[in-house]
């Protein structure tokens, strides 16, 4: 059977970095509250005329020459955003334009943090069913025109970021994807949302000022029932193969709060050596996170030929998932 494999990764971050003492001067909150908290200590905001499908090219570019692959050789591209350039149409149009990827067929996908683990599955299945050889998967969030200013509970939290993976088959049966395992939840979608600028609550003067446009979340909530799924859905994947926790060699994590992850590896038995963590740096960049966290343990020579390598990520809607690699 064709698997499919990471051939190349690579991230991009803004050169404006914007810190707790930055936002001390803006709000009401401290960098001890907020590192303690989340462990966020500060995080990367895009420049003025920066736009998403900017940020994703820059780090698909490093995927692609990581993988010795040519944009002209992709044959599908996929973005996992909530903050495209403009509602329509879609970030991975502009992407594909920029990137001169003239074969490939491009669309976004929609899952909040979990988006790049979303497109991982699907790219994962295009190469196993050889519908597709080479499959770039992004994902590229620029939050910080999204989130509500004067919301110190969450405002603090989130960065512009993207991330890129490179998919292509390889017939190695002990390298590549294992398996992946996706879970959505509509009825818990009132804790993570943006409710205005849609259909039900069309773009209107009552919205902006409002702000319904903007960021709205249960922290509590949300952290209750993050650290519940990612834990089942990590051992989903583990029983789902005949592993237990122990095999795990390397966790990579979307990062939304650094609580949640020591808490999900804690309860799972797995030493928090094993978790790449950077949200000290970027934040909360959604579905950016993800690829971002594998592309520096990969370049920093971590991930090794044969580890097992366990991925998770969940975001508003709910959605989440995981994945299991083999390195």
């Amino acid at each position: 059977m064709t698997h499919s494999h990471i051939l190349g990764t690579g991230a991009y971050a803004p050169s404006r970095i914007l810190t707790n003492h930055d936002l001390e001067k803006i709000i009401n909150t401290s960098d001890a509250w907020i590192v303690e908290r989340t462990g966020i200590k500060q995080r990367h905001i895009a420049a003025d005329g920066e736009v998403t499908s900017d940020m994703a090219v820059a780090a698909a570019r490093k995927a692609l020459e990581m993988a010795e692959t040519t944009p002209a050789e992709l044959d599908m591209i996929i973005v996992g955003t909530i903050s495209p350039d403009m509602p329509m149409p879609s970030c991975a149009v502009f992407v594909q334009a920029k990137l001169g990827a003239t074969r490939a067929f491009a669309f976004d996908l929609s899952a909040a943090c979990a988006g790049s683990l979303y497109g991982l599955t699907i790219a994962d299945q295009f190469i196993r069913s050889g519908r597709a050889k080479r499959v770039l998967v992004i994902g590229a969030e620029l939050l910080s025109r999204l989130v509500d200013w004067e919301d110190r509970s969450s405002c603090v939290l989130f960065g512009d970021a993207a991330g890129a993976m490179v998919l292509g088959p390889t017939p190695d049966p002990e390298r590549g994807l294992i398996s992946t395992h996706l879970h959505s939840d509509g009825t818990a979608a009132g804790a993570l949302m943006i409710p205005g600028g849609g259909s039900k609550h069309p773009q209107s003067e009552e919205v902006l000022a409002k702000r319904m446009n903007k960021i709205a979340m249960n922290g509590r909530e949300v952290y209750k029932y993050a650290t519940r799924a990612l834990q089942d859905v990590i051992l989903e994947a583990l029983a789902a193969n005949g592993l237990k926790p122990g095999a795990i060699d390397h966790v990579i994590s979307h990062q939304a709060n650094v609580r949640i992850v020591e808490s999900v590896v804690d309860r799972l038995g797995i030493p928090r050596e094993k978790c790449w963590l950077n949200i000290d740096r970027y934040g909360n960049t959604s579905s950016a996170s993800l690829p971002i966290s594998l592309d520096e343990a990969n370049r920093a020579g971590r991930l090794k030929p044969g580890d097992l390598v366990a991925m998770m990520a969940i975001g508003a809607g709910m959605a989440w998932g995981s994945a299991l690699l083999r390195w």
